[in-house]
């Protein structure tokens, strides 16, 4: 999907994301010390705006200007730097000591790229996270692209850094629990469904 895609989803009343944190993102990352950050491939800015709240000094990247726009709004005072670019490519221009990359759904070629160039904005002792839609998810799941192109697994993430100094601290599969929706008739009766999930925490040595 490209960037005019996003604009113009962005651009629908609301939020098309729930607020607050990914689930994941809260989980990993609640008890590590605020220092810098980059939220890569943030959309409105969700995952954004909770670390800033927490302290964090955060650069939220994306290549929507409207979705960016929608979390400078919501942001208010929060230390948060807006960065319209294109995650593929951009590097922070200094060291940080954390990067998010949640459910930034690339090819290989260029989800390569991202997480490279992610790992390499890291200071030592850094972390990075990623998330994103499991490959499995499209056969044994519920939600997400359906272009198995775009899904991998934390193995692939975790291939992507090869050639790194790094420390796993987690490479899964997770399951996240999905609510069916309101009027969704082949799943009337049932509370929710699974999502599959690949999840890589890495720090840099």
């Amino acid at each position: 999907m490209d960037r005019h895609h996003w604009d113009e989803r962005y651009a629908e009343h609301g939020l098309v994301w729930r607020a607050g944190p990914n689930e994941f993102v809260a989980a990993e990352l609640g008890d590590l010390q605020a220092g810098r950050a980059v939220d890569l491939g943030a959309g409105e800015g969700r995952n954004a705006l909770w670390l800033a709240e927490r302290g964090w000094r955060v650069t939220a990247v994306d290549f929507s200007l409207v979705g960016l726009e929608k979390g400078r709004q919501l942001a208010g005072d929060l230390p948060v730097s807006w960065v319209c670019a294109d995650a593929t490519t951009w590097v922070s221009s200094v060291p940080v000591d954390l990067v998010v990359l949640a459910y930034l759904q690339l090819p290989a070629e260029p989800r390569r790229a991202a997480i490279r160039n992610a790992f390499s904005s890291l200071v030592t002792g850094g972390t990075l996270l990623a998330v994103a839609h499991d490959a499995t998810n499209l056969t044994e799941g519920t939600g997400g692209p359906q272009d198995a192109s775009v899904l991998m697994t934390a193995e692939d993430l975790l291939a992507d850094l090869d050639g790194f100094d790094l420390e796993v601290l987690r490479a899964d599969r997770v399951a996240r629990r999905v609510a069916a929706p309101e009027g969704d008739e082949p799943h009337r009766g049932q509370h929710d469904r699974t999502a599959w999930d690949a999840l890589l925490r890495v720090t840099r040595r």
